[in-house]
């Protein structure tokens, strides 16, 4: 394909739709739209003698990096609810303890029905089909690595809120490293998976929350303390919607 013409596409799909899906007058199931576009870029690696489809899977590397991933998940993870417990206490665990049975739901079918088809979008195609439009070596790796985790990052945009934007950025430069290194879209799935379960477990899934409409505000601090200091046991800072929850669909 032309290279004018593998811009065009990669500007349309990870760029434009996100822009028309975020200023869209309608509120359109956002998995549905994942999966076309999936489907696609499935399409597409199915009709590249280039790509070696055992990439797709390959659980041969995932026993050897399983440590080093559980490793730093649970150094970012500590972290994240250090985070959640000092800046955000009104949300933590909030979606566990209010909602169980759906947390549950959640942690089963999050990984199947969102993260594997991200992952063949925004590592597996991605990284093979725009390959030739950075330069040779380690430069061009890093290059496809960093693209790979702004086009994620900016899908994110439809959650109106700049944390969900910043947090998929370093998230995604991480699973698509890790996808180049191992060869296995498995492994990169199986660490996305362990991130954005505990971003709901632990509080900030509800700055994913296809539900959120409008954007979410955080009150402030000073505001949050004086609240809690007046009532004990009040929740302040993130509004939803009534039944956000019930609503929500995962990106």
């Amino acid at each position: 394909m032309p290279r004018s013409w593998l811009i065009a596409e990669c500007v349309v799909i990870y760029f434009a739709l996100p822009l028309a899906y975020r200023f869209s007058p309608w509120r359109i199931p956002a998995l549905p739209v994942l999966w076309a576009v999936t489907a696609y870029a499935i399409w597409q690696l199915s009709r590249d003698p280039g790509f070696n489809r055992a990439r797709l899977w390959n659980a041969s590397t995932l026993a050897s990096n399983l440590p080093a991933i559980c490793l730093l998940f649970v150094l970012t993870a500590a972290g994240m609810w250090l985070l959640v417990h000092i800046w955000f206490s009104q949300l933590e665990w909030r979606f566990v303890r209010q909602h169980p049975l759906f947390w549950g739901i959640v942690m089963i079918l999050y990984p199947v029905l969102d993260v594997y088809p991200q992952s063949i979008l925004y590592r597996a195609f991605f990284l093979q089909r725009y390959v030739d439009l950075a330069p040779n070596g380690i430069a061009g790796r890093w290059a496809m690595i960093l693209a790979s985790a702004t086009a994620f990052s900016f899908l994110h945009i439809i959650f109106r809120n700049w944390i969900a934007v910043v947090l998929t950025f370093f998230g995604g430069i991480l699973f698509a490293w890790r996808y180049v290194e191992t060869g296995s879209l498995l492994t990169s799935s199986v660490e996305h998976a362990l991130y954005g379960c505990w971003l709901f477990t632990v509080g900030l899934g509800e700055y994913f929350y296809h539900g959120v409409w409008p954007r979410p505000k955080r009150a402030s601090i000073l505001t949050d303390h004086r609240k809690r200091s007046e009532r004990s046991g009040s929740t302040t800072g993130l509004r939803f919607p009534h039944g956000s929850v019930r609503s929500l669909l995962f990106c």
